[in-house]
């Protein structure tokens, strides 16, 4: 068997040197976590401001759908302007869109049975970073048939 180390002076040096180690190293986590959160909340901003980009993305899409089959279901190009604009609007104001301005431009031709409306919507819309110049302009295109055995107007 081996014989257990009894002296006291062994154990003192061996202690000796990790214990100044210590005291260079006091208030370094301190430091490092003063430095790192800026970074972290700035990280945590981009990503809230990707998240609403991606929502307000999907949202005009919607709109921009929603404005497409309402003009399709026109019978004269005035009126499916009207009815694209007033869908877009409406689709963008039920989602709670934060759009600080929003443009719609339909184009359906002549109308014709089996033809196409073409509606985009463009969308001014709020990432919300305070202080920060967070505007983006999303646009979306949808297009919708015009039904084929509609009757004439």
């Amino acid at each position: 068997m081996g014989r257990p180390n009894l002296s006291l002076t062994s154990s003192f040096d061996r202690h000796k040197g990790s214990s100044s180690s210590r005291g260079r190293d006091r208030g370094a986590a301190t430091t490092e976590l003063v430095l790192l959160t800026p970074l972290l909340i700035a990280f945590l901003l981009v990503a809230v401001a990707f998240g609403r980009l991606a929502t307000a993305r999907l949202r005009v899409g919607d709109a921009a759908y929603q404005a497409a089959r309402s003009a399709s279901l026109a019978r004269s190009a005035e009126e499916a302007r009207r009815y694209a604009h007033a869908a877009a609007e409406r689709a963008l104001a039920l989602t709670g869109a934060s759009c600080a301005h929003f443009t719609v431009t339909a184009d359906v031709g002549a109308l014709l049975p089996g033809g196409t409306a073409r509606v985009k919507v463009a969308c001014t819309a709020d990432l919300g970073l305070t202080g920060l110049p967070a505007h983006l302009t999303v646009s979306r295109t949808a297009l919708s048939v015009i039904d084929s055995y509609r009757g004439k107007a």
